[in-house]
């Protein structure tokens, strides 16, 4: 088992390093929390014992018999400082062992992560870039902060990344899960957007963070990651740290992109949403209201990616596993809009999932069920779109160990 050292310095982001230490806990890792006494008036000791489930110390002098600080620098895989204040950088920069997270830094012969969190203005200030840059130098893998909202009103670079962005950095560093080490794996995410005119398209809700979510387990668990993504917002692919990035925006585009990303994959992964139809003819310019109560509007069917993938495979043994978002009606159920479309597409597996008003699109829980083009079901669950990303590849690993 891999032991993880947290440690927790005092800006108010203490809190985000709660939701970390559950995460590395829930992935099997022994954690052990280091906090400073300013921390502590942000979170308390009891919180940190019971998430860790380690007891927690802060001075040099708790625990002297054991050597507390070398011991748990020398016993350590890896350490992550999260939130990693201005002040904190600066002590390590300097080499100071003021307090017993700075003393077993100095002592440690693991990796260290720092991940800085801060007023943009005190992060751009040239002492703390320079004190980043020094520690940088000297080793330490620097996690650059996020933008976004800081304390009060205010926004802009300095926030601590979210939890499972920490998290999947840690796991990663650690080399924990390599079950899809040397694996190609090309995904597609979002949902495609067809043209009327210069401003108007047809278009769907989906979001691209399923996708997303799968790009990062796939990553995680060591996989070579390609994501087509239409139309998928900046902020939900940032979230994709070290997989490779090509935007599109219609079905063709994503066509398009499928097939090449396809060629060299191993696993190929259809989540986006595609528009079934596209406008027959694009306008040129905006098509605005001349009075009459409707206007029709000519459409024709977009190419069936899914199927052309299934059926047109680039080397034997690919797997090709199709997404189908389904409502369900008074003729069928989800499940039964699911295996038809499975027996139809001819891919490996099928992930079945529920939308609708609150349910599926978006950064909301889904559930899911994973079928094979006979109807047969494989997996199923319901939870964080993370938590389902992982059940996704739990399940294809094991088809591909029974094949």
């Amino acid at each position: 088992m891999s032991r993880v050292v947290v440690g927790v310095t005092g800006g108010i982001a203490a809190y985000k390093a709660c939701i970390l230490v559950r995460l590395l806990r829930k992935s099997g890792i022994d954690v052990h929390v280091i906090s400073t006494a300013a921390a502590l008036t942000m979170v308390g000791r009891t919180t940190w014992e019971a998430l860790s489930g380690n007891p927690v110390y802060t001075e040099t002098t708790d625990d002297a018999a054991n050597v507390t600080h070398v011991r748990l620098g020398h016993e350590a895989d890896l350490i992550i400082v999260a939130p990693a204040t201005a002040n904190t950088l600066a002590k390590l920069r300097a080499g100071l062992a003021d307090n017993l997270l700075t003393s077993t830094i100095l002592a440690v012969r693991c990796p260290v992560m720092l991940a800085p969190a801060m007023h943009t203005e005190m992060w751009l200030n040239p002492a703390t870039q320079e004190n980043a840059a020094v520690l940088a130098d000297r080793g330490f893998q620097i996690i650059e902060p996020a933008s976004g909202r800081l304390t009060g009103a205010d926004a802009g670079i300095g926030r601590l990344p979210e939890p499972e962005e920490l998290c999947e950095a840690v796991l990663c560093e650690l080399g924990g899960d390599t079950s899809l080490a040397g694996k190609r794996i090309a995904i597609s995410a979002g949902g495609t957007h067809e043209s009327i005119d210069p401003v108007r398209f047809i278009g769907n809700n989906s979001s691209g963070r399923f996708g997303v979510a799968l790009a990062r387990e796939a990553h995680r668990r060591g996989g070579e990651v390609t994501i087509v993504a239409a139309n998928v917002d900046s902020n939900v692919l940032k979230d994709a740290r070290g997989v490779s990035v090509q935007p599109v925006v219609s079905a063709r585009d994503l066509h398009d992109g499928m097939r090449q990303a396809a060629e060299r994959a191993d696993i190929v992964i259809m989540a986006a949403a595609v528009a079934d139809f596209r406008p027959e003819h694009e306008s040129s310019s905006k098509q605005k209201k001349d009075g009459t109560a409707t206007r029709s509007l000519d459409l024709v069917e977009n190419p069936d990616i899914l199927f052309d993938l299934a059926h047109h495979r680039s080397h034997a043994g690919q797997m090709v596993i199709g997404f189908a978002a389904e409502t369900g009606d008074g003729q069928s159920s989800v499940l039964e809009y699911g295996r038809a479309k499975a027996a139809r597409k001819g891919a490996d597996l099928m992930v079945v999932n529920e939308v609708g008003t609150a349910r599926g699109f978006g950064n909301v829980d889904t559930a899911i069920t994973i079928i094979d083009a006979g109807g047969t079901v494989h997996g199923s669950g319901q939870g964080s779109k993370a938590d389902m990303a992982s059940l996704v590849f739990d399940t294809i690993q094991q088809l591909q160990e029974n094949m």
